[in-house]
């Protein structure tokens, strides 16, 4: 009879009466209701609002509805276990973002992230979720940063509850100027007090380095490649592979990311044609006709530096069984390098 796997227990974990310290990233069109229903061990947050315009609120709901339908069930008025993320920047433009924002609180999901946007967007939008989120339960707010200062005062003036460190490793977009997790982490750290929740995002892919990450006052690690849907186009690469970049959201015209933000994916003939100068119109019209054919010698293909640890595909649920494991294990290691003093 195989031996039971020790649970971890970090602030994360109590918050989010989850198992596992392991938080799925919000990726547009991969982490959607139907990944959240694969993955019971962790807690995943679904991405919403794409460029405004680009998904009805209906959307919203009906990836909520699948949530809610697959999920576990869970006694009458609990919270639904997964959480919603939303680009500042977006919602700001969207016509309905208040809309949808009181769908994700009236689905009671147990947290909502907010990320890229000015602060006193994003000072607004938590104080909209703290306005109306149910008098019986508090919606988790996370807040993605590489800031330490701003995340002092996301905490203190915002009433957010947990802070996403975002290293320059991550892919997607992120902040261009961010310095690694394994620096960055040390400073949030430093600028928070105790009882906050700090996650780091950048660059992981394995147990050991959530491991690590618990080590140095992390609680919890958030990861996208792993989970994301062209995991496939991802086997054969490495951490060179990879590199930021603004040739994709020019390729696509999604280009009101906030100043200092840019996107990590696979290096590709978009991003050879946007270094070598070639008409930005004609790089789109490539793009669109790719996007057509599926062709990801031009599409995006977002991923983050460890994607080069990535060995096979397997199932969201036993990618985080296979995390958790050796999480512990790295744990228990590093545990039998201490010695008494004589």
């Amino acid at each position: 009879m195989p031996v039971p796997v020790q649970g971890l227990r970090t602030r994360l974990t109590q918050l989010l009466n989850i198992r596992t310290p392991v938080i799925c990233a919000p990726m547009a069109g991969a982490s959607g209701g139907r990944l959240s229903c694969c993955i019971p061990l962790q807690f995943p947050i679904l991405k919403r609002i794409r460029p405004p315009g680009a998904d009805p609120p209906e959307k919203l709901r009906d990836e909520l509805s699948l949530a809610t339908k697959n999920l576990p069930a869970r006694l009458p008025g609990a919270r639904l276990p997964i959480g919603v993320g939303f680009v500042g920047w977006q919602l700001d433009a969207a016509p309905q973002a208040t809309e949808l924002v009181r769908m994700a609180l009236e689905h009671h999901v147990a947290a909502i992230w907010l990320a890229f946007g000015t602060n006193a967007s994003l000072a607004n939008w938590a104080r909209f979720i703290r306005t109306h989120e149910p008098d019986d339960k508090r919606t988790q707010i996370f807040f993605q940063t590489a800031s330490p200062e701003d995340a002092r005062t996301a905490v203190n003036e915002w009433d957010v509850d947990i802070v996403v460190a975002q290293g320059c490793e991550s892919g997607g977009h992120g902040f261009a100027d961010a310095p690694p997790i394994i620096t960055l982490l040390p400073a949030m750290r430093a600028a928070l007090p105790d009882h906050v929740p700090v996650l780091v995002a950048g660059g992981l892919a394995l147990g050991s380095q959530l491991a690590c990450m618990l080590a140095m006052g992390a609680s919890g690690a958030v990861f996208g490649t792993l989970f994301g849907s062209q995991r496939h186009a991802l086997l054969s690469a490495n951490s060179q592979s990879t590199m930021r970049t603004m040739a994709f959201d020019h390729a696509r015209g999604t280009l009101g990311w906030p100043a200092g933000v840019d996107g990590r994916g696979l290096r590709n003939d978009t991003v050879a044609d946007f270094e070598n100068g070639d008409d930005h119109e004609e790089i789109r019209r490539k793009y669109r006709s790719a996007v057509e054919q599926n062709d990801t010698s031009r599409t995006i293909v977002w991923a983050g530096t460890g994607v080069g640890l990535m060995e096979t595909v397997k199932p969201a649920k036993d990618v985080v069984e296979e995390l958790h494991a050796d999480c512990v294990r790295h744990l228990g290691a590093v545990t039998r390098v201490c010695i008494p003093t004589q």
